[in-house]
């Protein structure tokens, strides 16, 4: 009985280390979802450092024996720099930003971002720059002035080190997406060199824009950048790129944003089984095709 049952269920050595091994393995696959986001909360943590360093009203240190609180060394010296005043964050300074509060490092972020286009429309933009914190914001809500258009450009904002100065915006002239360059694209409100590269890298994957409303579909610009953007540029009257739906092969279709691999698969399938397509109706038989693609894609086909 017990050679039996040794040899139903003895193992050799070999065999013992891979059992060994395996369950390491199965152990750490199934601690990895606990585990992990420790690590993702850590270097959360790290990312909000500069933000939490940030904070205008300094905590009091207490007295060990039961007295009156008092700041300690470091934030006397910080309070002694904090000066509130008035001020404009379209038109600050850096040393503007340091007697408000704001280390070296957050004042270059915002600098940085006005260089790049960005603007601050209201006081509770002032909120979305990462590095500064919900209490110092608190701290100078009451101090921020957003000045009107012609003092604006009586004070022009000045690019921070390292960064080009850019052309002023003429907002009389009106940019086609069709045939505008990534300079011409540049010189629109808030279009930086990255969202000037992804609005062409786009346009030749649509094989050019029908609705200027298209520009909402490239990554990077919101509702808010393009309602700021809409009275500067224009569709012109060049002509898209058609795909001929009837003939077109796999990698034809391919380059359209619009279509997934399934819904291209499904259209020379049915193409295949029931003979060139006459309109767009002959497609809307396609059920994995819904009114939103039809209606997105329509502009780009011929029959």
């Amino acid at each position: 009985m017990l050679r039996r049952f040794k040899h139903y269920f003895g193992f050799t050595k070999k065999e013992l280390n891979g059992i060994l091994v395996l369950c390491f393995l199965l152990l750490f696959v199934f601690l990895v979802p606990y585990v992990l986001p420790l690590f993702e909360e850590h270097a959360r943590q790290q990312d909000m450092v500069l933000a939490a360093e940030a904070g205008a009203l300094m905590e009091v240190k207490k007295v060990p024996d039961g007295g009156k609180s008092e700041p300690s060394a470091r934030e006397t010296r910080e309070i002694k720099k904090i000066e509130y005043f008035r001020f404009d964050p379209n038109l600050a300074t850096l040393s503007d930003w340091t007697k408000l509060g704001l280390t070296d490092k957050q004042a270059l972020v915002i600098e940085h971002y006005r260089a790049k286009g960005g603007q601050f429309r209201k006081p509770e933009d002032l909120k979305k720059i990462y590095s500064i914190s919900p209490r110092l914001y608190e701290a100078l809500e009451p101090y921020i002035y957003i000045s009107s258009g012609s003092e604006k450009e009586e004070h022009p904002i000045k690019p921070a080190a390292g960064y080009p100065s850019r052309t002023k915006v003429q907002t009389d002239i009106v940019v086609d997406l069709n045939t505008a360059d990534s300079s011409l694209l540049e010189t629109l409100r808030g279009i930086g060199p990255v969202l000037a590269s992804r609005i062409i890298r786009y346009r030749d994957r649509l094989g050019g824009f029908h609705s200027s409303e298209q520009l909402l579909e490239v990554y990077g610009i919101d509702s808010a950048r393009y309602s700021g953007l809409e009275k500067q540029i224009a569709v012109g009257s060049a002509q898209v790129r058609l795909i001929n739906i009837n003939t077109a092969s796999f990698d034809d279709l391919k380059s359209n944003p619009y279509l997934s691999f399934k819904q291209m698969n499904a259209i020379l399938r049915y193409r295949k089984q029931h003979g060139p397509f006459s309109s767009l109706d002959d497609l809307r038989k396609i059920a994995i095709l819904n009114e939103e693609i039809l209606r997105k894609i329509a502009p780009y086909l011929s029959f």
